[in-house]
């Protein structure tokens, strides 16, 4: 019989298990943060039907869409019911408009699951991924003040993740909007046209852009697109110079005052949630490309690795479950895309592999003493101490290296002599240092030294991101 290699899909992350320990401390501390502002978890199904899933024909979207088919209507050769999730943004809509009745509005979730798209495989990028997100929905108005609690959830998370100095930058649509129609930029669709090319400055260059606007489809005068280049190159160093800005832009029509009053207040709650000035600026650029968001806009970056882009974006739309309900649905919310802020984070060397979540090794010196073992790491584990058990007896410095590659850093050794004296030895095989204990003492030993070393490295990682 033929042995078929082993290969991993592309556009999947797969990790050891130290790495994977480091990447579900990414998960939970985003998990704790959402929680800590009063979010609560919905999960929905990995696949959506295909007429839910795909309220638009055509498109980007569509195209990188895993549709998933029976064998028996693969064979019928039926048209595919089903779709992976692409986002957590159709899923939570249909799931609002579902469930509208049962819920409380303004309605707070997160959500930390799988998505799924046809990516073209390249570094960075993958297939099937996880995002994390919260939105904010509410029942026929929400408030913007939500969109200024969502700065201080990021604002948080990345203090938390300590990766070193960050900036969330924020804009409005309306805003952009309102100075595009006093330009006499009028039209609805060309203002989206010209917001996605705006959108691209940071990326592309204003020559670029600059081009761009100048050309086919577009056709826009010089001094139209100067005023425009101007005005998206306008940046905030502080909450002073956040509200001179806004001061500065005149008014002229109802958007662009909507707009500077939004931000203002958005501004006004950040300086009332305490969020350090130097975490957030706007940036008069930012417009996202996606063309449901109508409000607020975010993008955070990491202030000495720009490279890296955007490591959490979002912004506030309008209404969320329209293609699936009559009621107006208005929200908010931002996303982080885990897989990949965890491989960027890696590759920039901001992360590292964990300690095992294993913090004992109950060694094995005489089969004979098996039941004093049994016990041993029975009372470690009711006392809250996570232990692993030798099971067949064997050198012990075999077992002192299996820990160490397995990355448990402590291992307990009980023989004989230490039976006869009521002592444990305790081993700190990252130190390569040892020391006797009472037996009765055993717990509260180790209990400092698991402290000490949880908060060695903690500090260790902060000092490396400082």
């Amino acid at each position: 019989m033929s042995v078929i290699k082993p290969r991993t899909p592309t556009g999947t992350l797969e990790l050891l298990p130290l790495d994977q320990i480091a990447f579900q401390d990414l998960l939970d501390t985003i998990r704790r943060n959402y929680e800590r502002y009063g979010f609560l978890p919905v999960e929905t199904p990995a696949f959506e039907l295909s007429e839910v899933l795909l309220t638009k024909s055509g498109g980007e979207t569509e195209r990188q869409v895993y549709f998933v088919q029976s064998t028996g209507s693969l064979k019928q050769g039926d048209a595919p019911e089903l779709a992976l999730r692409f986002d957590l943004t159709v899923p939570l809509a249909r799931y609002v408009a579902e469930h509208e009745h049962a819920l409380s509005f303004p309605f707070r979730r997160y959500q930390i699951q799988r998505v799924y798209r046809g990516e073209s495989a390249q570094r960075g990028r993958f297939r099937e991924f996880y995002q994390c997100d919260i939105d904010i929905v509410g029942k026929d108005e929400l408030s913007v003040r939500y969109d200024a609690e969502l700065v201080a959830v990021i604002a948080s998370i990345f203090d938390e993740l300590a990766v070193g100095p960050f900036l969330i930058q924020l804009n409005n649509r309306k805003l952009m909007r309102g100075f595009f129609e006093r330009l006499g930029i009028a039209d609805a669709e060309q203002q989206t046209l010209v917001l996605r090319e705006v959108d691209k400055l940071d990326k592309r260059g204003a020559d670029y852009v600059r081009r761009t606007l100048a050309g086919e489809g577009f056709g826009l005068a010089e001094a139209a697109i100067e005023a425009i280049l101007g005005f998206v190159s306008k940046r905030s160093g502080s909450l002073a110079e956040a509200r001179a800005m806004l001061g500065e832009l005149g008014g002229g029509n109802a958007q662009l005052e909507a707009g500077i009053t939004e931000l203002g207040e958005v501004l006004d709650m950040l300086e009332g949630l305490g969020v350090p000035e130097s975490r957030y600026a706007l940036n008069f650029s930012i417009a996202r490309g996606l063309d449901y968001y109508t409000g607020t806009v975010y993008e955070t970056t990491l202030t000495e690795h720009p490279g890296i882009g955007s490591v959490c974006s979002g912004g506030r739309y309008d209404n969320l479950a329209s293609h699936y309900t009559r009621s107006k649905l208005p929200g908010v919310g931002i996303s982080i895309g885990a897989s990949r802020l965890y491989w960027q984070l890696r590759e920039a060397g901001l992360i590292g592999s964990a300690e095992s979540t294993v913090q004992v090794l109950v060694t094995q010196m005489d089969p004979k003493l098996m039941p004093e073992y049994l016990k041993l790491a029975r009372e470690l584990r009711t006392a809250g101490i996570n232990a692993e058990m030798v099971m067949d007896a064997g050198k012990l410095g075999k077992q002192l290296k299996y820990a160490d590659k397995a990355g448990i850093r402590f291992a307990v050794i009980l023989g004989e002599d230490e039976l006869a004296r009521g002592a444990v030895m305790v081993k700190d095989l990252r130190k390569q240092e040892q020391f006797e204990t009472p037996r009765g003492e055993l717990i509260k030993a180790l209990r400092v030294e698991i402290e000490q070393a949880i908060a060695l490295g903690e500090l260790r990682r902060r000092g490396k991101a400082s």
